[in-house]
């Protein structure tokens, strides 16, 4: 019996002895983080942040990791630069201030939009259709180009006529870029630590290192195509000349097919991003400082509107907007300090009147309509070498007529709505001279305000840094400035989009999810 007993007893002991070790080998096995979320602190609301806080959802999900993410945003809305104004105050009419429109080969745009079951509509609204010619390209004297609606085959052949080969040049050259671009969202150069590494292994430092105008003579084009066009295209999109801006952002403002927008506005795409990552999201708020303490976390100090001055500690922090804008002081100096980079001052003014754009201003009969967009370039033969970002003679970027609407105050009354870019704040003598109205009696400095509502009855002024000066350039930011401490914005130089910084903050969420990953095995 007392053997027997003996027996049980030890059996029981081993028995008792394997659960602990059970225990002990499963504990050890499970990830830190699994116990205690990794804290993430995300700075910026833009395309940048948002896309960083959705992928960083996504992927450490999908590796068993869980993750708390803060988001903080100096602004009172999401979405950066991609934000609308509502025409009357209406929020049926909302317009874009910044990024109007994503294309096709915007990989990541596109999917979260239909992932979050977002309404695209074409990039062509309720724009009037009664004018012969959609777009127009003035040189301050006249128009050197026009394009109908519909850009059937007698304007194709014009197009030939006139430029040759040049057209057709230029799209296969864009087609080419644009596959060898698409190699950045998948393995094996997905995720990038080092742009400037990915680039060369693209064969895109060519494209990047050159002028515009260089570049795309280095690949046949040549005559007025470039000058008259394509030139164009680069002034309404970044607000830069041939000679200044470098080939492979020549390239992607002629990547239009298939160009689309959320109808109520951009926004909506990172709103959505920010919404399923879960994140917690701090409106009016700015981050001040990151210093780093004894431990492996970023110690972030932050206000908000009202002085409230507060601090917390994070695991990892994304900086997703431009370094030198944020005036956040880190301590200590990270281990690269990214270099101030130039951003171009861009005027954008939106106004509703009841009067189209006279024609007369552009050179034109009275019968004839102004194109509903209206692009600039510089005149042929100037010499704007020495300024290589001047606006030229034209004095403006662009307008566009971009909706009709009906006057709250006389809804029998149509309305149009413009935008117009330009380098400086718009005069009223220069709204009154495109519309063909009287300017008011006053002094020579009198702004839109001072003109009369019968002329203009609603208007909107906004002044920002929306994108960077395009210079050539062979190397960029890395993803990552020091342990724990990341940064979005370096791919600006090489192409700014909202679809550019989405992958970087893709990409650099996929890092960060690949270092957790390691630390997990190695602690193991």
């Amino acid at each position: 019996m007392a053997s027997a007993m003996s027996l049980l007893l030890e059996a029981m002991v081993k028995m008792l002895v394997l659960i602990l070790l059970s225990v002990i080998v499963t504990a050890h096995q499970i990830p830190l983080q699994q116990v205690a979320p990794r804290k993430v602190a995300v700075v910026g609301a833009g395309a940048g942040g948002a896309s960083t806080a959705y992928y960083l959802r996504q992927f450490a999900q999908s590796s068993g990791i869980s993750v708390d993410i803060s988001v903080f945003e100096r602004e009172s809305y999401i979405g950066g630069r991609s934000t609308t104004v509502n025409v009357f105050d209406d929020p049926a009419h909302p317009i874009e201030l910044g990024a109007a429109i994503f294309v096709e080969m915007n990989y990541i745009l596109m999917n979260t939009s239909k992932e979050l079951g977002l309404n695209m509509s074409s990039m062509i609204r309720s724009w009037p259709t009664d004018s012969e010619n959609l777009l127009g390209v003035w040189n301050g004297e006249e128009f050197v180009f026009l394009q109908g609606h519909s850009f059937g085959w007698w304007d194709r052949l014009k197009l030939l006529w006139r430029y040759g080969l040049a057209p057709i040049r230029t799209k296969q050259l864009v087609d080419r870029t644009a596959a060898k671009f698409s190699m950045l969202y998948e393995p094996p150069l997905f995720p990038f630590s080092s742009l400037t590494s990915a680039v060369g292994k693209l064969g895109l430092h060519e494209p990047a290192a050159l002028p515009g105008d260089k570049f795309l003579a280095a690949h046949g084009i040549h005559g007025r195509f470039p000058w008259e066009v394509i030139q164009a295209s680069t002034r309404v999109n970044y607000g830069q000349n041939l000679e200044l801006i470098h080939g492979l952002e020549t390239l992607v403002c002629m990547a239009t097919e298939g160009a689309v927008a959320i109808a109520d506005g951009n926004w909506r795409i990172f709103d959505g991003m920010l919404k399923a990552a879960g994140a917690q999201i701090n409106l009016n708020t700015t981050v001040t400082a990151i210093d780093k303490g004894r431990t492996r976390q970023w110690a972030v100090s932050y206000k908000s509107s009202d002085g409230t001055a507060s601090k917390a500690e994070f695991d990892e922090v994304v900086i997703a907007a431009p370094f030198q804008s944020t005036g956040i002081s880190i301590s200590p100096a990270p281990d690269h300090v990214p270099e101030k980079v130039h951003y171009v001052t861009l005027h954008v003014t939106l106004f509703a009147s009841p009067h189209r754009i006279s024609p007369q201003r552009f050179n034109l009969s009275r019968h004839q309509e102004v194109p509903v967009m209206l692009l600039t370039t510089l005149p042929e033969g100037k010499d704007f070498s020495s300024r290589p970002e001047d606006v030229g003679p034209a004095g403006f970027w662009s307008i566009s007529l971009l909706d009709t609407i009906q006057s709250p105050a006389d809804p029998s009354q149509t309305h149009y709505v413009y935008k117009v870019f330009s380098p400086e704040r718009l005069t009223a003598s220069f709204i009154a001279s495109i519309l063909g109205v009287d300017m008011p009696q006053g002094p020579n400095n009198l702004t839109i305000n001072d003109l009369p509502r019968k002329d203009v009855s609603w208007f909107y002024e906004k002044v920002w840094q929306p994108y960077p000066y395009e210079y050539p350039r062979q190397t960029f930011e890395p993803a990552k400035l020091a342990p724990n401490l990341w940064y979005t914005s370096g791919i600006e130089s090489l192409i700014s989009t909202m679809e550019t910084s989405s992958l970087m903050g893709k990409d650099i969420a996929a890092l960060m999810v690949n270092e957790w990953e390691a630390e997990s095995i190695n602690w193991s």
